[in-house]
This record gives C-alpha cells, sequence and structure tokens, in this order.
C-alpha cells in the first residue's frame, strides 16, 4: 500500500504550505529556497557587471548594455526550469553557491559566446567565498518580503484598529484593572492604545538597515588583493553593497556578515507581535463579556453542537500563530548573532527557518484583519456594566475632596476613607451616591457637578486622547511618533 508521502502532487508537511497557502504565498517570492537561489543568481549578476564597469581587472572588456540587459533577464525570468535546472547541478556538485556559478557560467557562454570572451566566466564567483553571496542574498530576500509584504499588512491591520478606535472614541467602557471594575474609559482610546503601540514598532522595523558585506573567506580580501594588489577593494565593495545593491555596507566582519541587523528585525517584529497578541486576548475577552458582536461577515460553523454559538476563531487562530512566529524569532534572533570562531553553519540551517517565522506572523495578521471586520460594538451592554458600578465613582468624589481641603475648605477631612467606608465591599447605585454627595458640605457648584456625574460620563479625557493623538488614516502616523 502506498503512503500519503507518495502522493503526486506532494502533501504539505506544514499548515503553512497546506492549509494556509493562500494566506502566506506572497512570501514565497522573498523567502522560498527558489527565492534564495534567484537572489544568488541577481547578486552573482550584478557583481560580474560591477567588476566589468569598474575595470576592476586588467585586460577584461565590460559587458554590453545588451550583454547586461540580456543577464538581468534571467533574474527577471527565473522559474521553474531554472530551479530543477540549480537542483540538477546541486546534485553534481554538492554545494548550493557553486551550482549557481556554474549555471550562470553557462548563460554567460550562451549570451557572450565568442571564444575571445571566455574569461569573462571566470569573474562569476570571483574573489567570493559562498557566504559573500548568501548574505547579501539573504539581506535582499529578507528587505523585500518586509516591505512588500508584511509590513504593508501589518500597517493595513494598525490602521484598522487605528479606524475602529476612532468610530468608538465615545463609547463609555468600563475598565478592569486586575480583572475590577475601574474607572470608566471608552472602547475607542483602550483600542487606541493598542494602534499607538503597534504603529511605534511599525515605525522601527520601517527604519530597518539592511546589511550586507563582500570581502573574502575570513573578511580581510586577502584573495582579492593577492588577485589584483592595486585596487582599493574596500571602496570596490562599498560600491556594491551600499550602491549597486542599496544595502548598508558592514566594513568589519569575520567570513559572515554578522547578522546582527536581523536579530534586531526578528526583535521587532517579535514585540509588534506580542503587542498584537494583547490586543487578540482583550478582544477576545471583550467578546466574552458581550461588549462584541460577531455578526457581520463571518461564514462559519460557530459550534458543532451549540448552534447559537459564533467562537471568536479569528482571535484564537491569531494568538496561537503570533506564539509560533515568536518562538521562531526569538531563537533565530539569539542564534544568529553567534558564530564559532570565524565560521560555522548552524546560521545556514536557521536562516531557512525566517519565512517560516514570518508566514505564521502574517497569518495572524490576516485573522486579525478578519476578525475585526466581523466585529459590532454593543454599547448597550457596556452601558449595563458601567450602570451596576456605581462605586467606580468613589475616586472622582474624594479627588474633588482632596482639592477642595487643599484649599482650606472645612469638612472635607479623610476623603479616601470616608469614599473607601461607602464603597468597599458592596455595591451602590446612584440615589446612595447622590445622598452622599449632598451630606458632604460641598460648595453649591461641585455638589452639583458630581451629584449629577454617572458610569457614563466620567471618562475624563478619553475621546480627546483619540482624536488629538490617534490619527485614522491609512498609513497614519500617531502625533506622538513625530518626536521619537
Amino acid at each position: 500500500m502506498g503512503t500519503l508521502a507518495d502522493a503526486t502532487p506532494p502533501i504539505a508537511l506544514g499548515a503553512l504550505d497546506g492549509r494556509y497557502r493562500a494566506v502566506v504565498a506572497p512570501l514565497v517570492d522573498h523567502l522560498s529556497e527558489a527565492a534564495l537561489n534567484r537572489e544568488r543568481v541577481a547578486v552573482e549578476i550584478e557583481w560580474l557587471i560591477h567588476l566589468t564597469d569598474a575595470g576592476v581587472v586588467p585586460g577584461v572588456r565590460a559587458l554590453t548594455a545588451d550583454e547586461q540587459a540580456q543577464l538581468r533577464d534571467v533574474v527577471t525570468h527565473f522559474g521553474p526550469a531554472d530551479v530543477a535546472e540549480l537542483a540538477a547541478i546541486e546534485r553534481e556538485t554538492v554545494h548550493d553557491v557553486k551550482a549557481v556559478e556554474y549555471f550562470l557560467k553557462d548563460r554567460l557562454t550562451r549570451i557572450a559566446p565568442d571564444e575571445s570572451d571566455s574569461g569573462l566566466a571566470e569573474l562569476i564567483h570571483f574573489c567570493c567565498t559562498s557566504e559573500d553571496i548568501n548574505n547579501l542574498a539573504y539581506a535582499l530576500m529578507i528587505r523585500g518580503a518586509i516591505t512588500a509584504v508584511w509590513l504593508p499588512k501589518a500597517t493595513a491591520v494598525a490602521d484598522q484598529i487605528a479606524q475602529l478606535a476612532h468610530a468608538l472614541a465615545d463609547v463609555p467602557l468600563l475598565a478592569h484593572t486586575h480583572g475590577q471594575p475601574a474607572t470608566p474609559t471608552t472602547m475607542g482610546k483602550e483600542l487606541a492604545v493598542l494602534a499607538h503601540r503597534l504603529r511605534r514598532q511599525l515605525a522601527r522595523i520601517g527604519r530597518q538597515e539592511y546589511l550586507g558585506k563582500l570581502n573574502g573567506a575570513t573578511g580581510t580580501y586577502g584573495a582579492h588583493l593577492a588577485a589584483v594588489p592595486d585596487a582599493d577593494w574596500p571602496a570596490i565593495s562599498r560600491a556594491f553593497v551600499a550602491d549597486r545593491l542599496g544595502l548598508t555596507w558592514n566594513p568589519l566582519t569575520t567570513q559572515i556578515e554578522s547578522h546582527d541587523w536581523q536579530a534586531e528585525l526578528y526583535a521587532d517584529v517579535a514585540r509588534f507581535n506580542r503587542i498584537l497578541h494583547n490586543l487578540a486576548t482583550d478582544v477576545w475577552t471583550y467578546i466574552s463579556m458581550g461588549y462584541f458582536a460577531q455578526v457581520r461577515g463571518q461564514g462559519t460553523v460557530g459550534s458543532s453542537t451549540m448552534p447559537h454559538k459564533v467562537n471568536p476563531i479569528r482571535f484564537e487562530n491569531a494568538e496561537a500563530n503570533l506564539e509560533v512566529s515568536n518562538a521562531l524569532l526569538d531563537v533565530l534572533a539569539a542564534t544568529l548573532v553567534t558564530s564559532r570562531l570565524q565560521r560555522d553553519l548552524t546560521d545556514s540551517s536557521m536562516q531557512r527557518n525566517v519565512g517560516t517565522a514570518l508566514g505564521h506572523s502574517l497569518l495572524a495578521l490576516d485573522n486579525i484583519a478578519r476578525g475585526l471586520a466581523g466585529l459590532d460594538a454593543v454599547p448597550a451592554a457596556m452601558a449595563r456594566d458601567l450602570d451596576a458600578n456605581w462605586e467606580v465613582l468613589g475616586e472622582p468624589i474624594q479627588s474633588a475632596m482632596r482639592a477642595l481641603g487643599a484649599r482650606g475648605v472645612a469638612g472635607m477631612e479623610n476623603p479616601y476613607e470616608r469614599l473607601k467606608e461607602l464603597t468597599r465591599g458592596r455595591r451602590i447605585g446612584q440615589a446612595e451616591l447622590v445622598e452622599f454627595v449632598r451630606g458632604l458640605g460641598l460648595p453649591a457648584a461641585v455638589e452639583e457637578r458630581l451629584a449629577g456625574m454617572t458610569p457614563q460620563s466620567y471618562v475624563g479625557l478619553a475621546p480627546h486622547l483619540v482624536r488629538d493623538y490617534l490619527r485614522a488614516e491609512v498609513g497614519g502616523q500617531d502625533p506622538a511618533d513625530q518626536t521619537l
């Protein structure tokens, strides 16, 4: 009997390439093994063009504009046939980067077939160790994945939260500090806090540097200098990495680029994930309290046995995927910054998990977006809880008494203790609170203000904080971020 492992087409081992393939597919163009080979090809081609353009090696002609265009077309049209060809070459070389070198030598022979040009092929992978190519390929891949796929999706979700915050800026909400009824706020302000936190992390990620190096087997330009001793190799390397590839040049490395920038990036993405996880658990809790109803665009069976239920599965799915993503991001950040002496290969195996780490984060973002889109606020449920907790007004009353006592108004002694006696461990209603206020001997204006206060009206500046400090438009930044 055959096994599932023998099925055609092949069955995916993991959820990202199986059940959730459609959501994470955009990352395949950046972080798959095929994408890695395509970027290796791109780096090798650009290095060849860079060397010949600059006339680094005496006696070697520059490539013509047409030849350069044909070489770059190899990258532009890189597809399944090229992937298969590289795999076949690698089975012979048993070395992935060497396979790329032979692949390109074959292409260059087709593009420049003249016998006199045969020496051009020797400048493919010239003076390079594999890591010279790999570190640049990974930097290009990760930059593309972040800027073209992950960051736009994360920004859209942060904007979606900000827009919901503005829509609910005026909806009063009973806060729960330590799980206990506390000073009221608004639902919009609580969501605004999360949107603001997420946007701060996105701003950090948007400023990320992507470093690269090209300096040989131990970072000394030894082979370069031996081959062409009169060239300014650090300047050539810097121009290639910074000007031609658009990366930040790292001048001091061992055989490998140190990967510190990757650790910094993964820490920031993980921190964003953790804040998003906080949003998922908070919204899940608000749903359980009846403050949100899941009524729009669900199209799901909530429970297999209980037809009344619409489970908050989008937020639960997001939690799980954020936790998987962070486990990978954390181990990537911890492992990649260390390499034994001048080189070991733990980073090679580790970096192959970057796509999985970002894939689970992308899947969580998709679930959060879909979950938020299916929510309707239920102000009546929030109002019921506020109306059942008049004791939260003990705070403003005792604060007003403190202010009056500080000004010398008589009868304002021990305000905290008096409110504690009235409210702690017992429920009071409007009538008891108003009676207490009327009996304090407050100045008339203060008495009327406090007697007219309700839990619903005691939200401070919450609505204004949303409108003043959180932009709702797509791609908006918080005004507070302008000083960061």
